[in-house]
């Protein structure tokens, strides 16, 4: 598994809202300049952001984008799987119960559950409450 740029973005994207939340509404302009990224590829992603519910769009002179819920409700997996899909390693293990018809003699099978398992262990154990808390982390160090 493999995550895009798309998901890595995305990502990046909630975490500056949430950084700045607190300014009022965030332009993508200059969540573009902060993050180096193209504009136009955060206005693909934040489109997909808004219309799932995770951001809300404020129009006019003051407008821009903020987060709807408070960051510690987002988790990295929520957004990971809305803009990747799936993040099941394998296809048999995206349906549930699993279709696969070798799946009663698939000892690999066993590798590809606890595989999974571990993804989301990781992914749904952070927010981006966590990321903030980092960052700020991060930023003091640097300071010193």
């Amino acid at each position: 598994m493999k995550i895009s740029t798309k998901g890595r973005y995305a990502l990046r994207l909630m975490l500056d809202l949430a950084l700045h939340q607190e300014e009022g509404p965030v332009r993508i302009k200059d969540v573009a300049q902060r993050q180096e990224i193209s504009t136009k590829y955060l206005e693909q992603i934040i489109s997909i952001l808004v219309r799932a519910g995770y951001v809300k769009s404020l129009r006019g002179a003051q407008g821009g984008y903020q987060l709807i819920r408070q960051p510690g409700e987002y988790s990295v997996g929520a957004i990971l799987r809305l803009t990747e899909g799936s993040l099941c390693p394998v296809a048999c293990l995206e349906d549930h119960p699993n279709q696969c018809p070798r799946q009663g003699e698939c000892v690999t099978l066993r590798i590809w559950n606890e595989l999974d398992a571990a993804i989301k262990s990781v992914v749904d154990k952070y927010t981006l409450a966590d990321l903030m808390e980092w960052q700020n982390e991060k930023v003091l160090d640097y300071i010193i």
